[in-house]
């Protein structure tokens, strides 16, 4: 501190300098943490597609055994009809 300044400004210096570094701190705070959460929602869009194709692949399994058990009964419908 400076002894040719008044207490007062020299207050003020202080004050004025503290606020700038929080303000700056705050700054590198916020990007790290968009970082962050650009990184998580990356992350969180991969694995989406994933469950999507999973489910996609269980409907086409199911309507699969469904046409599968439809030519089935329907075979043994024909052989039925054959013997009489």
């Amino acid at each position: 501190m400076d002894d040719d300044k008044p207490i007062i400004e020299q207050a003020t210096d202080a004050i004025s300098s503290a606020a700038t570094t929080t303000t700056e701190a705050v700054k590198t705070a916020v990007k790290k943490v968009r970082k962050a959460a650009k990184k998580v929602a990356k992350k969180i869009k991969k694995k989406k597609p994933a469950k999507k194709a999973k489910k996609k692949a269980g409907k086409a399994a199911k309507k699969t055994t469904k046409k599968a058990k439809k030519a089935s009964k329907k075979a043994g419908k024909k052989k039925k009809a054959r013997k009489k």
